[in-house]
């Protein structure tokens, strides 16, 4: 997905709030904003997901599915959590059902049933992150996913994260805690006063050195975002995640 000399303001006369911005995402990348409040992150996450439009310039080649949660769920709808979570599922075009995983990894089950607007604000952000991820996103767009989550949950967005980019798709979430910013590879683009600075990675920075080795490693499925998470921790580069193939089990 590429940012090609985009501006944006929120009214004719307003000033510009991001101003000639060029970036380029590529898939399986994640990218952490950063940048003091007002000084344009939002704004660029929000054409970034097609939220906002452009003023002028485009935004090309964003993917198909995008996953977007902004900084504050919008919980002021007659909903419950499950309700809202299966019918966006609908509206998707799957099953109503493919709500239900999410509504168990994310500790929703006992909000069910509560009315969005009965929610606190870090149980609606949680239902806000499962309703981003229904389908598989090409691109996932989080502002300050972390408002309002407890520990546990927060422990949960770097291996949602690595999930997305182990699949091919790419992340772009602004996080003033550090969270994200810290994983090996993550890339960080910083907004000054509406102008886009994008790191671009030194060259040969995803050379293999000469003694490095590829080692496969197999995990049981559930295991599999955490040990993601894990080895870039680590340092490792995580070439990919793939099913085991049969001719695999057949060999052995």
């Amino acid at each position: 997905m590429r940012f090609e000399g985009i501006w944006f303001r929120y009214a004719r006369r307003a000033p510009w709030a991001l101003r000639a911005a060029e970036a380029t995402v590529e898939p399986g990348q994640i990218v952490v904003v950063l940048g003091a409040n007002g000084a344009g992150k939002s704004t660029l996450l929000q054409l970034a997901a097609g939220v906002l439009r452009p003023v002028r310039g485009a935004v090309r080649d964003r993917p198909s599915v995008v996953g977007w949660v902004p900084e504050r769920f919008p919980a002021a709808q007659p909903f419950t959590a499950a309700a809202y979570l299966r019918s966006m599922a609908a509206v998707r075009g799957l099953p109503p059902a493919t709500a239900d995983p999410w509504i168990e990894r994310l500790g929703l089950a006992a909000h069910a049933d509560t009315p969005l607007t009965g929610l606190s604000k870090g149980t609606a952000q949680k239902v806000g992150l499962a309703q981003a991820l229904l389908a598989p996103p090409g691109l996932l767009v989080l502002d300050e996913p972390w408002e309002g989550l407890d520990a546990a949950s927060r422990t949960l967005i770097p291996e949602i994260v690595a999930e997305v980019t182990a699949a091919g798709g790419a992340v772009l979430v602004s996080d003033h805690r550090g969270e994200i910013a810290n994983l090996p590879g993550a890339l960080h683009w910083t907004v000054t006063a509406g102008e886009l600075h994008p790191a671009v990675p030194p060259a040969g920075s995803e050379a293999p050195e000469e003694d490095e080795l590829i080692v496969e490693v197999a995990v049981r499925r559930q295991d599999a975002a955490a040990a993601v998470v894990r080895l870039r921790a680590s340092g490792h580069r995580v070439l990919g995640v793939r099913e085991k193939q049969r001719a695999d089990q057949e060999d052995r």
